[in-house]
């Protein structure tokens, strides 16, 4: 278990890297964007302030998912990443609206001045950064097997898709088109509550016991491959924050030793650890029927 909860420490090397990117990102765009009257830019930094929100979301929950089991959480506090990642999008969400509101006020108001075209290079070199983060977290979820980490990562993708159609709004509205500005603006906020959904729908599944009976099957063949283990009566998983727990009933020889069906959950145990990197595996034996 010294593993997973190094995991969870080095994982939050890559959410203070994203809370520091988006502070620097959110000052720098929203400046940007008031001072030159770009709806794009705004909305794309109204985008980061949100992420701020989920970043600080997933170093607290990564933070309490290292605490210990006690007892009153014999199953350690892993789920915390979840009720953090769920918190924040609900904020996200409420930001998500409030950019689309804005954005068709502006059309309404007919804010149509063009912004600067320099200010699309802006968006672009922030869209970069971005992507750099998404690259650093992507490696560092896939090392540190983090589903927090990695739905921050996939959220920093998300930036910097949305700072590229920032900058498309911009050059459009150099076109004569300026009202292509505010288009983009709606599409950023539209992207902010996508996020936001996917995010709260995969939080409340986690939070319900639920599991993609898709990844079953592996797990099955690979507990049936095991020696000593007749058939797999049943089988059955969840997930504990960022951990897999499985139940599982085995059939073995009727006339096995119970020191050696006893050695064999070991082996199951061991088996998942080391294939599937599943550390919570709960074993019950049943004499193999005749």
């Amino acid at each position: 278990m010294v593993d997973v909860y190094q995991n969870l420490k080095e994982g939050e090397r890559g959410a203070w890297l994203s809370i520091v990117s988006y502070l620097v990102l959110s000052a720098f765009k929203l400046i940007l964007g008031y001072v030159f009257l770009s709806s794009a830019l705004r909305a794309d930094g109204m985008n980061n302030l949100t992420d701020i929100v989920a970043s600080i979301a997933v170093l607290i929950g990564l933070r309490i998912a290292r605490k210990p089991p006690d007892s009153d959480h014999a199953y350690g506090h892993f789920r915390a990443e979840t009720v953090a990642a769920l918190i924040a999008s609900l904020i996200m969400a409420m930001v998500g609206i409030q950019v689309l509101i804005d954005a068709v006020g502006s059309l309404f108001r007919g804010h149509e001045q063009a912004p600067e075209p320099w200010l699309a290079a802006v968006a672009i070199f922030c869209a970069a950064i971005m992507y750099g983060v998404y690259r650093y977290n992507l490696a560092l979820a896939r090392r540190t097997n983090s589903q927090a980490l990695l739905a921050a990562a996939k959220d920093n993708l998300s930036d910097a898709m949305v700072s590229i159609g920032a900058a498309v709004g911009i050059i459009g509205s150099q076109f004569g088109m300026p009202w292509l500005d505010v288009a983009a603006a709606l599409v950023v906020g539209l992207l902010i509550c996508k996020t936001a959904w996917d995010i709260l729908q995969e939080s409340m599944h986690r939070l319900t016991d639920g599991f993609d009976e898709k990844e079953l099957p592996e797990l099955r063949e690979t507990i049936a491959s095991i020696p000593g283990v007749e058939s797999i009566k049943d089988i059955k998983a969840r997930v504990n924050g960022s951990q897999i727990l499985v139940d599982v009933i085995i059939e073995v020889a009727a006339d096995m030793s119970v020191s050696d069906s006893h050695d064999i959950t070991d082996r199951v145990e061991d088996t998942m650890a080391k294939v599937h990197n599943i550390h919570y595996v709960h074993v019950h034996v049943e004499p193999k029927e005749t």
